[in-house]
């Protein structure tokens, strides 16, 4: 399997699911129009788009193109690499599926893999044959949590605001979403650097 850098953003569960049977990373769905009422996802997004890249690969109807414009318009800035992965119109049903969409066109999940590695070339996505070296690193665990100060004490609540502040991230994330968010833009020695930075700072 090929493995791809960027963060890719899907629309659904289903897409994940066709996208990760053809490449390996880290892919995040919007939860259709969900994501827009998501203030915390958004702000996730928009910090892995800042660390990692982002590439938008959303259905080619219209509902897929409003998607892709306003998140587009809602995390790219300049210090921000977005890609666009685009699918062909097809027409068709997915099998899952009793009719067919609006349009009648197939989605990402309805796509083979061929197609939607091609179409993850044709955006310009960084392709490895194998993880990163992020991908093979120790993972940050509820423990190393716990020892920051940010899970599972008495100020572990105002300890994590501070912390998710200080990193651009939605103060209300939850010990779980801290966790997984880390895991994704942090390897542990990184994020065992910010925590050593941040005790040093507030001594």
């Amino acid at each position: 399997m090929r493995y791809i850098e960027e963060v890719i953003i899907v629309e659904g569960r289903y897409d994940k699911s066709t996208v990760a049977s053809a490449v390996g990373g880290t892919i995040i769905e919007t939860s259709g129009f969900g994501i827009f009422n998501d203030r915390e996802k958004l702000s996730l997004i928009r910090k892995l788009a800042e660390k990692r890249g982002l590439i938008i690969f959303t259905d080619s109807d219209r509902a897929g193109f409003f998607i892709r414009g306003r998140l587009n318009g809602l995390v790219r800035d300049s210090s921000v690499n977005v890609k666009h992965a685009y699918i062909p119109d097809i027409k068709g049903r997915e099998g899952r599926k009793h009719t067919s969409s609006k349009e009648g066109k197939l989605g990402v999940e309805g796509m083979s893999s061929e197609v939607i590695i091609a179409a993850l070339e044709r955006a310009g996505a960084t392709f490895s044959d194998t993880p990163g070296n992020k991908d093979l690193a120790p993972r940050i665990t509820k423990a190393d949590l716990y020892e920051a100060g940010l899970y599972g004490g008495q100020s572990s609540a105002i300890n994590r605001r501070d912390f998710l502040r200080k990193l651009g991230l939605p103060e209300r994330l939850s010990s779980t979403g801290l966790l997984n968010a880390m895991n994704i833009i942090y390897t542990r020695d990184e994020f065992l650097e910010m925590v050593k930075n941040n005790r040093e700072v507030s001594q």
